[in-house]
């Protein structure tokens, strides 16, 4: 493989893969196979010399610490309702907490006493969706927020439709297989800022910053800063968990619940979170603030060709992505 994978984090599961033999077409199905073989391993992989150019990404960084420096109150004109369906705005440290697969309401409200997730959050996506309309700062207040935000949803979807043209190669359909069902219609852009936290409250589970879970729909393209403490489920050995560091210029992408079934578990939806960052000694006991920029995206979905068989039958029926994920969304808000 003509220096296509650049090494190996995690432990050497997570492949980091030059993306530009991809998007220059020289070498495009070998990248394809390279990724695949990463998200059947771990449910992720880094692409390193992606399409994102790297001034956009670090300007939306900027923007995203000047939003989250707003006063909570000003932060609060741009309100996430107080369901999680309509998933858009501003939601405060302890609003949501993550929860992976529970859905019965006691449960629910148990897992709600437990350790809340030290984190706040802001949500957009498409600016013409009459299904999920943004919520911004009203006009005036950090100036060029919006437009900002509009843009880099749309930047981080060309990625996304080479992503998953390189995903369709890998399973050797047609590369545009995928497209049609990825239009940008139902994408969502996350602004997330974990502050400073006692290391000694986060030792003792007393808060956390995002427990562990999977992401609801096919995949997730993930930028993080260098404050480090993202973590994934081994695969090897279920309830353990290993870094999966910042690794300069490259993004993350990582394996949802819905790619899990499209595949029919072909890939791994990948189980992670939001922990203590490794080796983490400060003067103060107080971990470094973390900021991280998620994109996701979703469809309707049935298994793949060529991922069942008579010997190996469909584990999923066909099912919205979107109902799907609106379900999982609403349970992380009271």
């Amino acid at each position: 493989m003509p220096g296509i994978k650049l090494g190996a984090v995690a432990d050497g599961d997570i492949s980091v893969l030059d993306f530009k033999a991809f998007v220059d077409g020289s070498h495009k199905q070998e990248v394809a196979d390279a990724m695949l073989e990463s998200l059947k391993d771990t449910g992720f992989v880094y692409l390193a010399n992606h399409s994102l150019p790297k001034n956009k990404i670090d300007d939306m960084f900027k923007l995203s610490k000047s939003f989250f420096d707003l006063p909570l109150e000003t932060k609060h004109l741009a309100p996430h309702p107080p369901s999680g369906q309509h998933h858009r705005g501003y939601s405060a440290m302890g609003v949501e907490k993550i929860s992976q697969h529970r859905y019965d309401a006691e449960e629910l409200a148990e897992h709600r006493t437990e350790a809340p997730d030290a984190k706040e959050s802001f949500d957009c996506g498409d600016e013409e969706s009459n299904d999920m309309p943004n919520i911004w700062l009203p006009d005036g207040i950090l100036s060029g927020f919006k437009e900002s935000c509009l843009e880099f949803i749309w930047l981080c979807h060309e990625l996304e439709l080479l992503v998953m043209r390189a995903l369709a190669l890998g399973f050797h359909l047609p590369e545009d297989y995928f497209l049609a069902t990825h239009t940008g219609a139902n994408n969502q852009l996350r602004l997330l800022h974990y502050p400073s936290v006692s290391i000694k409250d986060l030792e003792q589970n007393k808060i956390t910053r995002v427990g562990a879970h999977s992401d609801f729909g096919s995949i997730t393209l993930l930028m993080q800063d260098r404050a480090g403490g993202l973590e994934i489920e081994d695969p090897q050995r279920p309830g353990n968990f290993i870094p999966a560091p910042y690794i300069e210029d490259a993004i993350i992408v990582n394996a949802g619940d819905f790619l899990m079934r499209w595949s029919n578990d072909t890939i791994k939806s990948a189980v992670h979170r939001v922990h203590m960052p490794h080796n983490s000694t400060t003067l103060d006991g107080m971990t470094v603030s973390r900021y991280s920029i998620p994109y996701d995206f979703d469809k309707v979905v049935d298994c793949l060709p060529g991922t069942w068989s008579e010997d190996r039958p469909k584990r999923y029926d066909a099912i919205s992505a979107g109902e799907y994920i609106k379900r999982r969304m609403l349970i992380g808000y009271k």
